[in-house]
């Protein structure tokens, strides 16, 4: 059965459009809730392997409609190709702000760099 955590792993291969971050460390996954889809086709029979249902909740970045819509794309192109996945549901929601940037994430985007040291007018 698959976890959350490997919901997060496979999303680490989106990205948003604007900024170079992958979704996941960008801080844009709201919400990932997995559940056993009784109606897959052959749930409930012996030696068929269960089959889960997936509903991501995604924090947008941008108004754009358009970019908006190229994340949802990759998104539910990447977790299509995720066995064990019977249904995927991508729902966009607005609130996203930058302190949801991981760590990995200030670092890669070099917005960790703490305060500067100065002595004589020189930054060390």
């Amino acid at each position: 059965m698959l976890t959350e955590a490997d919901i997060r792993d496979a999303l680490r291969a989106c990205f948003d459009p604007e900024i170079p971050l992958n979704v996941v460390e960008l801080g844009l996954v709201a919400g990932v809730d997995l559940a056993v889809d009784e109606e897959a086709p052959g749930a409930g029979i012996e030696g068929v392997p269960v089959r889960q249902r997936l509903a991501v909740t995604l924090m947008t970045t941008s108004e754009d409609e358009a970019k908006q819509e190229m994340v949802r794309a990759q998104v539910m192109n990447r977790l299509g190709g995720v066995e064990g996945l019977s249904r995927v549901r991508v729902e966009l929601v607005p609130g996203w702000t930058a302190a949801r940037i991981s760590a990995v994430g200030r670092k890669a985007l070099g917005l960790d760099l703490g305060p500067f040291r100065v002595l004589n007018n020189r930054v060390l």
